[in-house]
């Protein structure tokens, strides 16, 4: 028997710049998610009384999504989202109370906090769909330095 040479080049040869087009359309939630946090972002920052309620609101998104799409039928699942409202709701209630500084870095804690809660939910693909976990979580990583960052 002889090795015969193989071409593992089956498809068409793409530009780096189609290659990367592709690549980045399979993270389009990223992609929007930028966006966004550029046209929000870009002049400054919102109120912080704004941003707290987003961050009461993220959870609320949560909720909605999970009632439509069925998913809190397991044990325990519909507690941890509710638990999810009153930690990220006691966040955004005390930034409301504090002076602007520290109100900014508790906010911004919170909208970590929440970054983190996105991707869980983005890696056991439940409660809401990757493509909005995704995009959530950028939206709050981008925001959460914005608040550290424009103060």
């Amino acid at each position: 028997m002889t090795d015969t040479a193989r071409d593992d080049t089956t498809g068409p040869k793409r530009s780096a710049p189609a290659r990367l087009l592709i690549a980045a359309g399979h993270r389009w939630p990223t992609l929007l998610a930028v966006a966004l946090a550029v046209a929000t972002f870009a002049d400054g920052l919102p109120g912080l009384a704004f941003l707290a309620w987003l961050l009461f609101v993220m959870p609320v998104c949560y909720l909605l999504f999970g009632a439509a799409r069925g998913e809190f039928r397991p044990r325990g699942a519909l507690a941890r989202q509710l638990y999810g409202l009153l930690a990220f709701g006691t966040v955004a209630l005390l930034a409301l109370a504090l002076d602007d500084t520290l109100a900014r870095y508790l906010l911004a804690a919170g909208w970590l906090g929440h970054a983190a809660w996105d991707f869980a939910h983005r890696r056991t693909g439940r409660v809401v769909p990757r493509a909005w976990s995704e995009w959530c979580c950028v939206v709050d990583l981008l925001g959460a330095v914005a608040l550290l960052a424009l103060a």
